[in-house]
């Protein structure tokens, strides 16, 4: 697969799994939508300072963009599930679930 496929594969991938329109990651990321449209449609590819805001507005990592959801085999059906909502929470709401279970964890 071509970089450019993959990209382009990955970011509507993300907004799919996140339900973020192309609109939205426009906002959230503060990157026009015609560069966003441009990279959906393969006119252009993003340089590292757009990719790694493009995943900023994900809340993932560089590392992440490029990881395959399948490599990760060790996870139980469980854990998965558990990621796919953290997946989706904003910051704040992370800090929240890591309090709670890290006072879990002292009980």
């Amino acid at each position: 697969m071509l970089i450019e496929d993959f990209i382009v594969n990955r970011i509507q991938e993300l907004c799919d799994k996140k339900h973020i329109s192309k609109y939205r990651l426009s906002q959230e990321t503060k990157i026009k939508q015609s560069t966003i449209s441009n990279l959906m449609t393969r006119r252009s590819l993003p340089n590292i300072v757009t990719l790694s805001r493009i995943c900023d507005g994900f809340g993932i990592t560089l590392s992440e963009f490029f990881q395959e959801d399948d490599k990760i085999v060790n996870l139980s059906e469980e854990q998965k599930q558990v990621l796919d909502v953290w997946s989706t929470l904003n910051e704040d709401e992370r800090k929240l679930v890591k309090t709670y279970v890290q006072g879990i964890k002292h009980l």
